[in-house]
């Protein structure tokens, strides 16, 4: 698929999507709750599919209530099939790999595309001390494991990703863990953690910690009682980054449907969009955006490395030359998106410099028509596509349908606020 983007001005607003932080993770809570769980607002990104395929998979029962609401039904890791895909889930494998050794049988986890390249040693080091079995492709996938894990006081590096200790989490409070304490060295994007426990004390499980270093659980065993729970999946910081950056630059727009406290890491976003000078107003209900002269910014993404791609379209726009630190959370993404923004944008006309764990951008100096690759990035895509709004001319993206996997909706929404885009 090809998208072309022409340079347009964005009035109107629009919901922000459904986060898949929160889908993926209430998705996993559900599977673990014996009874049956409701859930509003479901994502159906790529990503938020495959976590309703996993829990399928494992044993729980997904039915359609209506265009806004899902309906899980479980009793717990009951495995119907020998193999999961988390397809190109980062958030998925590292999360469902913990709650999948819950079981005594033998599994086989796998996933698709680049998910195929990055590292899962982690689990070839902590999953042996719970008493769970795994053979991995040279710390790749597929992982063929088998359970059931036992909790037990362990110390794991958070220095790669917050993901593997969410599956960790969600495990332990499945599993009934009793006086235990998981120990993290270097815990990154510490917010997403914030998620997890929140989702987990929705659900029942409440998990206390020491600094982000030390998790304890005194958890009792669950019941065979039946539960009723609902959730409402929170609207998602990472794609509304784009948006706002798309009001910033091309605006003014209204976005609905955030909550401005909520623990996504992304939330960060908002300090950035004020230090860039553009205009904007943080209400309860809606974030109203638009542009202003916008001057270069310093911003440390190291807990929201996601920020990235569509800060750089910012940046692109922005008078100075902008630094974003935590270029070092980059290299395992769909791409290391670190090289793979310097490559792309340099195409639009756009100097980036890599020094060391900074970012710069050298903005104000225009963005150039061209025909970028979103090198199957969906982040990469947005970003693309957000800075066209601004080019002297049209921005043609290869392979635009990367979006699929957190966003679907994304070129439908930017045309919804007058964005011109062609689709072939």
């Amino acid at each position: 698929m090809i998208a072309t983007i022409h340079p347009s001005i964005l009035t109107g607003g629009l919901y922000a999507p459904a986060s898949k932080s929160s889908m993926q993770r209430a998705c996993a809570a559900a599977l673990l709750t014996n009874g049956i769980t409701t859930i509003t607002n479901p994502g159906k990104s790529n990503d938020d599919l495959a976590a309703v395929d996993v829990i399928q998979k494992l044993g729980a029962q997904v039915s359609r209530v209506d265009a806004d609401t899902i309906q899980i039904v479980s009793t717990g890791i009951r495995p119907v099939n020998k193999e999961i895909n988390c397809g190109e889930s980062g958030l998925g494998i590292r999360m469902f790999t913990p709650i999948t050794a819950l079981s005594p049988e033998k599994i086989t986890i796998n996933g698709t595309g680049s998910l195929l390249t990055r590292p899962m040693d982690f689990f070839d080091e902590i999953l042996p001390q719970l008493g769970v079995s795994i053979q991995s492709n040279q710390g790749k996938l597929p992982l063929h494991i088998q359970g059931p894990l036992q909790p037990a006081n362990i110390t794991v590096d958070g220095s790669l990703s917050s993901q593997f200790l969410t599956g960790l989490l969600m495990a332990y409070g499945a599993a009934g863990a009793w006086d235990t304490t998981i120990t993290v060295n270097n815990l990154k994007s510490k917010p997403y953690i914030d998620l997890t426990l929140q989702v987990m004390q929705h659900f029942g499980w409440t998990v206390t910690h020491e600094n982000h270093e030390r998790f304890h659980f005194n958890i009792a065993p669950a019941s065979n009682e039946s539960k009723q729970m609902a959730y409402t999946v929170e609207g998602d910081w990472s794609g509304a980054a784009f948006l706002l950056v798309a009001g910033a630059i091309a605006g003014g727009i209204v976005i609905k449907g955030l909550d401005v406290f909520s623990t996504q890491a992304d939330k960060a976003v908002l300090q950035a969009l004020m230090d860039s000078g553009c205009s904007i107003s943080i209400q309860a209900e809606q974030i109203e955006i638009a542009p202003l002269p916008l001057k270069a910014f310093h911003f440390n993404a190291t807990d929201c490395p996601d920020l990235f791609p569509p800060l750089v379209a910012l940046a692109a726009c922005c008078e100075g030359t902008t630094v974003i630190e935590g270029v070092e959370r980059l290299t395992h993404k769909e791409s290391n998106r670190a090289l793979t923004l310097q490559e792309e944008f340099a195409k639009l006309g756009i100097a980036i410099d890599l020094q060391d764990n900074l970012m710069l951008i050298k903005g104000g100096t225009g963005i150039q028509a061209a025909s970028v690759h979103s090198r199957h990035d969906h982040r990469i895509a947005m970003a693309c596509a957000v800075a066209g709004l601004k080019a002297n001319g049209p921005v043609e993206i290869a392979d635009a349908d990367a979006i699929n996997k957190s966003y679907p909706n994304f070129y439908e929404h930017m045309q919804a606020l007058g964005a011109k885009i062609q689709i072939q």
